[in-house]
């Protein structure tokens, strides 16, 4: 039974490393370069998930900022029927923001790889 419980443990974290590092099922991925051709698209929500502080440091026109922390209370300001494009820093807060999104219903959702990092 001892030797069972790390072997268990192992897998179990093994299986949420895996399960945190894969693509969210909904969830669209694309580059900053990508990005940089669509700005002038009315269509898009662009978001950027970075703390107020980070936002008035740098950040990129159209882009609104929506904290990743304000973002689960704050969904109604933005319109389900509309693409958003989210980006943090570094790809990683956005990402957890579209996880947040995909779990409130909504369904175009893009995901900024790189974040502000790779702007360039």
């Amino acid at each position: 039974m001892e030797a069972i419980l790390p072997w268990g443990i192992g897998l179990l974290l093994g299986w949420l490393v895996i399960k945190k590092l894969l693509p969210v099922k909904g969830i669209q991925h694309t580059t900053v370069q990508e990005v940089q051709t669509r700005l002038k698209d009315k269509n898009v929500q662009w978001i950027d998930v970075r703390t107020p502080g980070e936002f008035r440091a740098h950040h990129k026109k159209p882009f609104k900022n929506l904290p990743l922390s304000d973002l689960s209370k704050r969904t109604t300001e933005l319109d389900r029927d509309k693409e958003v494009v989210l980006i943090c820093q570094s790809g990683m807060r956005s990402m957890n923001a579209a996880k947040v999104l995909k779990k409130q219903g909504f369904e175009k959702i893009t995901n900024v790889k790189g974040g502000m990092s790779a702007w360039g």
